[in-house]
């Protein structure tokens, strides 16, 4: 059996039964099976998960009685062959469908002739396969084109045009770029750029943040300059929040939902390793993560404790110059890096987010001096958990005034889909 198939067999199994995230059960099989193409590994979890709806929409009309009547392991192999067959051009057609036979043989025994016959005849039928018709079921017909669970697409149309929406759906599904952030407590960009070229990797500098640099190659995880904290995975869009907070050398900051502490680390390197910086989050099992990443990059000036952030700290109250709430959130800006967002079920937890993320924005603006700046951010596109929150914030909290108010975009920015909103506090209140 191939290890690289099986590989992306498990991973995609961890996603499916497990509901774990798909990068974290990627790098967890990756290490456990030792792959020789991790690259493949990673092109096809993330391309079947991509086009899933897709590709059972096919499966429903090659299998008399549809996808949902399969078991997890025969419809994972089936999407795997089908996206092998249907979407890489790498992979020969004999390959894709005799080492999914082969895989069959394994994990679901007596089902080797049913997943050959079904291949072959999507291999007989594919030109044939069309998609719903758009003028019957316009949503339906972009849940399956782009592979999406209708609700998002219904949440998205109703503020945006439909030209609009297309084009955030096709974007996230677009391989999201590689980005890190140079840690300037240890190393010079220039530097750095030079370091990595000469281990082979590609970089370019980015062209959002100053600290940003985006970096093609395999195991740059793998490399001393990581190891030695020279820089730190990051999107640009998560970068400019700490830009935009715009933390001074010797200030106290608070982040009130910090774990893993990305953005938390991004502030650290800003202060220049200075002042006092009280990392928040409710699970203290996360905070151990922001330790963890404290130590490796050389940043001593974070404190994590655990904390409800929708509850008020008396004795913190008007003692922080800036106050970060990177709220918890529905999540649809990350879609390109986080694919299974997609399919995730509309419940009464996404339907009460907003509510608890102003709950959450409410407690912490209690912490912000006269003078002082609070930045609300989240990694959505939903104008529910954004732009409505802030509104209803400000409206209830006249001390409080917007600097400014920033939505960035996969298809328009090339970043994940971000919102942040930058406040101010009046500076004469007593």
């Amino acid at each position: 059996m191939d290890i690289n198939r099986k590989t992306a067999y498990l991973a995609l199994i961890d996603v499916e039964s497990k509901k774990s995230y798909s990068n974290l059960a990627i790098n967890h099989q990756v290490i456990i099976n030792k792959p020789n193409s991790p690259a493949f590994v990673r092109e096809l979890v993330y391309g079947v998960l991509e086009n899933k709806l897709t590709i059972d929409y096919y499966i429903d009309q090659l299998v008399k009685t549809g996808a949902s009547s399969l078991r997890a392991q025969e419809l994972t192999i089936l999407r795997m062959g089908i996206y092998q067959l249907g979407y890489m051009n790498s992979v020969p057609e004999y390959a894709a469908v005799n080492e999914s036979v082969v895989m069959a043989r394994k994990y679901c025994r007596g089902k080797d002739g049913f997943i050959n016959g079904v291949l072959r005849e999507y291999l007989n039928k594919k030109i044939q396969l069309r998609l719903p018709d758009r003028s019957e079921d316009e949503i339906r017909y972009l849940s399956i084109k782009y592979s999406y669970a209708p609700w998002i697409i219904e949440l998205w149309l109703e503020h945006y045009s439909v030209d609009f929406v297309e084009s955030l759906l096709a974007a996230g599904n677009e391989k999201a770029p590689v980005t890190v952030r140079f840690n300037w407590l240890k190393v010079m960009k220039n530097d750095l750029i030079d370091s990595l070229r000469k281990k082979g990797f590609e970089v370019e500098e980015g062209h959002l943040c100053r600290n940003a640099l985006n970096v093609k190659g395999s195991r740059l995880l793998d490399t001393e300059m990581y190891k030695l904290g020279m820089f730190t995975p990051q999107d640009e869009s998560s970068m400019l929040v700490a830009e935009k907070l715009d933390p001074k050398h010797g200030e106290t900051i608070m982040d009130m939902c910090a774990a893993p502490g990305g953005k938390t680390t991004a502030i650290a390197e800003r202060m220049n390793n200075t002042g006092r910086i009280i990392a928040s989050d409710i699970y203290r099992r996360k905070l151990d993560l922001i330790d963890k990443e404290a130590r490796r990059l050389g940043i001593t000036n974070i404190e994590t404790r655990s904390w409800d952030a929708t509850r008020v700290d008396s004795s913190m109250v008007q003692k922080a110059d800036r106050v970060l709430v990177d709220a918890p959130c529905s999540g649809l800006g990350v879609i390109r890096r986080k694919p299974e967002i997609k399919y995730k079920e509309y419940t009464d937890e996404l339907e009460l987010l907003p509510k608890k993320q102003l709950a959450i924005l409410s407690a912490s603006s209690a912490y912000v001096k006269p003078g002082g700046v609070l930045l609300y951010s989240t990694c959505t596109i939903n104008p529910k958990e954004n732009d409505q929150v802030v509104d209803t914030f400000l409206r209830k909290n006249t001390s409080f005034k917007q600097v400014e108010r920033t939505l960035l975009l996969p298809d328009k920015d090339k970043t994940d889909g971000f919102f942040i909103c930058v406040m101010k506090k009046d500076e004469n209140l007593i």
